[in-house]
């Protein structure tokens, strides 16, 4: 059995129990789901805070294929989905999906977990926390590379 992946890049919203119910209807051969959704958290105590991601069309979603082809060859998957959004956020709001289909629990929960430290140093984005109009464009930080470290596999 192949793996199925499938990337978005959009400014759009998710509905998670829509895609759940997509990627999972009638499927009798993936005993394990594990879903991982990351929301934007407040970064300071200030007034009207935002985060704008940027992103190079078409690079971008290769990065993210490129992501998901990488766990696939280091655990049995069978499916993963990835949806990363981009545009003006703000707190609470859902900003990446990473959905991870497999016949067993271990093989999901490391794939999952790997492709998010991946995406957090890796995939071409550009972050700007702003608070109150005023704002600075951020770098991934030194716990997001050693997270990565621990799958002993980086930049690639």
């Amino acid at each position: 059995m192949t793996c199925e992946i499938e990337v978005s890049v959009q400014e759009d919203d998710f509905n998670l129990g829509e895609l759940s119910d997509r990627w999972t209807s009638g499927d009798v051969d993936n005993g394990a789901q594990v879903m991982f959704v990351g929301r934007v958290r407040e970064f300071t105590d200030g007034d009207a805070q935002t985060m704008t991601l940027e992103h190079y069309r078409g690079m971008t979603e290769k990065s993210l294929k490129e992501t998901a082809g990488i766990a696939q060859e280091r655990w049995r998957t069978n499916k993963i989905l990835i949806i990363h959004r981009v545009g003006e956020l703000k707190p609470a709001d859902q900003i990446v999906l990473v959905m991870v289909l497999s016949s067993h629990r271990e093989d999901a929960f490391n794939a999952a977990w790997f492709i998010m430290d991946h995406l957090k140093t890796t995939a071409p984005f550009w972050k700007k926390e702003s608070v109150a109009g005023t704002g600075e464009w951020v770098d991934a930080k030194d716990s997001d590379d050693a997270a990565l470290d621990k799958w002993s596999v980086k930049n690639v």
